[in-house]
C-alpha cells in the first residue's frame, strides 16, 4: 500500500460513517499501547507535536500515557494554527488535563534552549507523511533537538520519523505506523497498528477514490483531457450523445465521431462533432478514425455503433492498431467476441454487464460480491486489461485488484445509463488515470448522480437527467 491510500481510506471511512475523531483517537491510542508494551510505565516522556493532524495523534497519545507515566507536551508552532477540528478537539481536551505539563514553543530560540535531560522516551509528532523537502523552523530545530539525545532516551515517531525522505529527520528507534506498511517507507524500523479501518476499504469505491481521480493539471484547453467517442449508426444516435455529454462535464474537449446519418440529429453546441461518410461505419472508415485517435488521450468505441458485419469488422481492426487508452463499451463488446487476442498490449476497459460477459468469456458471473469478484479479476489477468462488470454492485479488476461500487439505484435500468457510465470512464482515462481507478471512479459518479437524480425524482427518469448531474456529483465528491 501507498500513502496516497491513507488519503484515500481516511475519506472512505468518512463516507462509510467512521469519523476522523475514532481513527485519531484509535492512532494515539496505539502509539501509546507500544510505547508502555515495550518500555513498561512509570516512565518520564516528552512529546513534541506539531499543528497538523500527526501532532494530533500525539495529543491523544499524550492522555492516554498520562495515566501511568509523567508526561509533558511540547506544541511546536502556533495553537491557533492547529489544522483539522479533530486536532483542535483533542487539543482543548489537553489544555483541562492538569496532569499532562504543555509548553508552547514558538520559535526556533526557545527549542534551542531545552534540556532533555532525564526523559526516558521522546515522541516525535512534528509532521505527518504529507509533508515535502527538508522541514522548515521550528520544526527544523525540534527535530535537531530529539536527535541531540538519540542513544539517551527511546525516540519513537508517529506514523513516520519527521522529515522522512529528505537528510534532516528524527534519528527514531522506531515508528508506529497506521493499519500497513507503505511502499515508499524504507531504512527505519516500523511497528504497525490498526486503527479501525474495515476490511471493505480495501474494495470499496468511494469519494476518496473520486478525489484523486478527479486532480486536473492543466490551466489551457486541452490540456485537461481530449476524448475521442466513436460510435452511432442508422439506428442510434442516443447512445454516442449520453457518452459525449457525461465526458463533457470532466475533460477539455470531446470529439464525437459517427456516421453523417445520425450525426445529422445533434445540435449540441458543446459537441465537436466528426462526421464519417454513410449510415454506418465500415473499413474505409479506418484510416481516418484512427488519424482521430492520434490527437486525444483517450477513446471510447462502441455506443450504438451497430453490429452490421463491416462494423464488426472495423472496430476489431481499430482496437488492433489504436495506441491510446480505451474504453470498449456495448456492440464494440459483441465484435470481441472469440477475437480476444486484438487486445494483446493494450490499455483498455471493457463494460459489460453478466450477458455481455459470458458472450466474452464462455460463463457468466453469479453469486456473492466475492464470488463474481474472482471470476471478474480471473479473466481481467488473462486478457490483460481492466474489465467493469456491471450490476447492482459493479466489479472492477485489473487482474491483480478488484474493486466494488455501491452506489446507484433501480432507476438506473433504463435504456443509456450505461452509455454515461462509458463517457466518466473514458474522460477520467483521457485525465491520465490508470485504468482500474478510472474505472472504479466511474462507476462510483455514475451511481452518485442517478442516486442525485432519484433524490429529486424518485426511480423514473431518463439516462440523460444522470449525465446533466454528473457536475453536481462532481461537486459534492471535491467538497465531501
Amino acid at each position: 500500500m501507498k500513502i496516497e491510500d491513507v488519503y484515500v481510506w481516511d475519506i472512505n471511512a468518512k463516507w462509510l460513517g467512521i469519523t476522523p475523531y475514532q481513527l485519531m483517537e484509535n492512532a494515539g491510542a496505539g502509539v501509546a499501547r507500544v510505547i508502555e508494551e515495550r518500555f513498561g510505565n512509570g516512565l518520564k516522556i516528552a512529546i513534541f507535536s506539531g499543528t497538523g493532524n500527526n501532532g494530533g495523534d500525539g495529543f491523544v497519545a499524550a492522555r492516554h500515557l498520562s495515566f501511568e507515566n509523567d508526561v509533558t507536551l511540547f506544541l511546536v508552532g502556533d495553537e491557533a494554527k492547529i489544522r483539522s477540528e479533530e486536532a483542535k478537539h483533542n487539543w482543548e481536551i489537553l489544555k483541562r488535563l492538569d496532569f499532562v505539563k504543555i509548553k508552547v514553543l514558538k520559535d526556533s530560540s526557545q527549542i534551542k534552549a531545552l534540556n532533555l535531560e532525564g526523559f526516558d522516551v521522546i515522541v516525535d509528532a512534528l509532521l505527518g507523511a504529507g509533508t515535502k523537502g527538508e522541514p522548515r523552523e521550528p520544526v527544523r530545530s525540534a527535530v535537531e533537538k530529539i536527535n541531540e539525545y538519540a542513544g539517551k532516551a527511546k525516540i519513537v515517531s508517529v506514523d513516520l520519523p519527521s522529515g522522512y525522505p529528505s537528510a534532516v529527520r528524527v534519528k527514531a528507534d522506531f515508528a508506529v505506523t497506521f493499519q500497513w506498511d507503505k511502499e515508499e517507507y524504507q531504512g527505519f524500523e516500523r511497528v504497525v497498528v490498526k486503527i479501525g479501518y474495515p476490511k471493505e476499504l480495501y474494495h470499496l469505491v468511494g469519494p476518496g477514490d473520486a478525489k484523486f481521480a478527479l486532480q486536473k493539471k492543466g490551466e489551457y484547453k486541452g490540456q485537461n483531457g481530449k476524448l475521442l467517442i466513436i460510435g452511432g449508426s442508422e439506428d442510434y444516435f442516443g447512445a454516442p450523445y449520453l457518452a459525449a455529454k457525461a465526458a463533457s462535464y470532466i475533460v477539455d474537449l470531446v470529439y464525437l465521431a459517427m456516421p453523417e446519418y445520425p450525426a445529422r440529429r445533434i445540435s449540441d453546441p458543446d459537441m465537436i462533432l466528426r462526421p464519417f461518410e454513410g449510415k454506418n461505419f465500415g473499413e474505409e472508415h479506418l484510416e481516418k478514425a484512427l488519424e482521430l485517435s492520434k490527437g486525444v488521450d483517450a477513446v471510447i468505441i462502441g455506443p450504438g455503433i451497430g453490429q452490421k458485419d463491416e462494423t464488426q469488422s472495423f472496430i476489431r481492426k481499430f482496437i488492433k492498431s489504436c495506441e491510446k487508452p480505451m474504453v470498449i463499451d456495448a456492440d464494440a463488446l459483441k465484435a470481441l467476441s472469440g477475437n480476444l487476442d486484438v487486445l494483446r498490449g493494450k490499455k483498455f476497459v471493457l463494460t459489460p454487464h453478466a450477458g455481455e460477459f459470458k458472450i466474452l468469456f464462455g460463463e457468466k458471473p453469479e453469486g456473492s460480491s466475492y464470488k463474481k469478484a474472482k471470476i471478474v479479476t480471473e479473466k481481467a489477468k488473462e486478457i490483460g486489461g481492466t474489465i467493469l462488470l456491471k450490476g447492482t454492485y459493479d466489479i472492477i479488476s485489473d487482474g491483480k485488484t478488484w474493486k466494488y461500487n455501491k452506489t446507484g439505484n433501480k432507476g438506473m435500468t433504463t435504456g443509456g445509463t450505461g452509455d454515461v457510465l462509458a463517457g466518466l470512464v473514458g474522460a477520467l482515462l483521457a485525465l491520465g488515470n490508470e485504468p482500474l481507478r478510472a474505472a472504479s471512479v466511474g462507476a462510483f459518479l455514475n451511481g452518485l448522480a442517478g442516486d442525485m437524480v432519484k433524490g429529486e425524482l424518485g426511480e423514473n427518469f431518463t439516462a440523460l437527467e444522470v449525465a446533466k448531474k454528473v457536475p453536481y456529483a462532481i461537486k459534492w465528491v471535491l467538497e465531501f
